[in-house]
Formats: C-alpha cells, structure tokens, sequence
C-alpha cells in the first residue's frame, strides 16, 4: 500500500477497500460543511458509494492516472487528497482535497498539499501542477496562495454545484518555481 510520511502528525494513505467505512463516516458526519464546495456530496450518499469508487481509484493508480489518499492526522482520517487527470503527455495534473470540519486550523492541508506536490514533482516526475478552487472559497483558496502558486485566471462558471454554476480560479505551480521556492 502507498504512504506518505507529511510529517511527525500526518500521513497521507492510499485508499484501500477496507477505508470504505471511515470514509462514508468522514463525509456523512461532515455532509453540510463538504457540500459548501464539493458537487459529488449530494451523490454519494450510502457505504456501497464509497466501496464502489475505492475500486475505481485503484484502478486509477494502478495505471498511473489519477491518486487518491486519504489523509490520517494522528490516527485518524481527517480528509482526501487527489491527484487527478494526469496527463503524462504533457506532465501536469490537478490536485483536489478536503478536510473535516473538525480538523481545521491545524496546517493539516497546507502540509499534505505541499507534501504531495513533493512527491508529484520529484517522484513522478511532473512538470506542472494546477489547483482549481470556488471564487469564494477563502479556505481553499489560501492554500494554493499560502504555497507560492500563481494566480492565473477566472474560469467562468467553471463548475455545476448545487443547482447552479460558479466560477473557479486557476492556480498552477511549475516544477522549476517549486524547486526556487521551497529548496
């Protein structure tokens, strides 16, 4: 199974059939908080969900297109951490995650996100890593900002939520900034 060690508090999990539970626990227990900002909430809504999509992502990683983890904040699944859509041509993909309610305000995003573009840079060899966050999701929004990515754009009703669409703001970080930044 892949880990990844964040740090002494933070371990990033690839998703495994036996998560399936504590998975459909984290999103149930925090349904309206997710639902602000995450348009698949309202679809995923029983256990067999969860344990149909943990095999599909899976399969994802096993081809080398997309990961999924789950984030365990000492000993505990706080939230998810994706890098979707990779496209190998042209070495980029996008990150995606989400937290528990509970668990903000500990850094907890910010150090698996910066953690799991690490691995996307020097393991895997990306080249560019892009992070769409809502207009007005602050929250989200901080951390792409907190780590140096830069800002480029607008897409206009960039995403379907909760009956209608909202704008998205586009956020990339290159390997060659990554590397200036943060070695």
């Amino acid at each position: 199974m892949f880990t990844l060690k964040v740090d002494h508090e933070i371990e990033l999990q690839l998703f495994q059939t036996h998560h399936a539970i504590k998975l459909y626990k984290l999103v149930e227990e925090n349904r309206e908080h997710l639902r602000e900002w995450m348009p698949w909430v309202d679809n995923m809504t029983t256990l067999y969900h969860f344990e149909s999509i943990i095999p599909m992502w899976l399969t994802q990683f096993a081809e080398n297109s997309g990961m999924n983890v789950g984030i365990v904040y000492k000993g505990e699944l706080v939230g998810s951490l994706g890098l979707n859509q990779i496209d190998w041509y042209n070495s980029m993909a996008s990150i995606g995650y989400y937290l528990a309610k509970n668990a903000e305000g500990h850094g907890i995003i910010t150090r698996s996100v910066h953690a799991f573009i690490n691995y996307a840079f020097f393991q895997l060899g990306l080249n560019r890593i892009e992070i769409r966050c809502g207009v007005k999701n602050k929250k989200s929004r901080a951390i792409p900002e907190r780590l140096g990515f830069m800002k480029e754009g607008k897409l206009r009703d960039g995403e379907h939520l909760n009956g209608h669409f909202h704008d998205l703001i586009v956020y990339s970080m290159l390997a060659r900034d990554w590397n200036s930044l943060h070695i």
